[in-house]
């Protein structure tokens, strides 16, 4: 049964649900903060955490799969170069989601996810 394993759907396929984290993981790692809706926020927000959790260990092994998850090589090597030091006093909690104000077309709710 899967009870408590919801994933968000975020009204797409698997393959583009996936490809879309997969993006907005990438780019908030490069610039630190995006803003997006707060559903596409919550999800994308585990998967960072994950990512900079890999980086902290910073095994050959965690970076592969660092590589095979995020699009920008150089970006997971200057991840893994600097989460020690930025992260490594700090157990989880990388990234903050704060809300903003509604989209102005359709009424969304949209959020701010950063990095700490």
């Amino acid at each position: 049964m899967r009870h408590s394993c919801r994933v968000p759907k975020l009204g797409k396929p698997t393959d583009q649900r996936r490809a879309l984290l997969r993006s907005l993981a990438t780019q908030l790692i490069r610039h630190g903060q995006i803003k997006t809706t707060k559903p596409r926020a919550k999800a994308v927000q585990s998967e960072v955490e994950r990512m900079i959790t890999l980086a902290k260990d910073g095994s050959l092994a965690a970076r592969r799969r660092a590589l095979g998850y995020l699009y920008d090589k150089k970006l997971v090597h200057s991840l893994f170069n600097e989460a020690q030091e930025r992260y490594g006093s700090r157990n989880g909690g990388y990234t903050r989601v704060l809300r903003t104000i509604r989209r102005r077309g359709d009424n969304a709710e949209m959020a701010i996810i950063e990095l700490i």
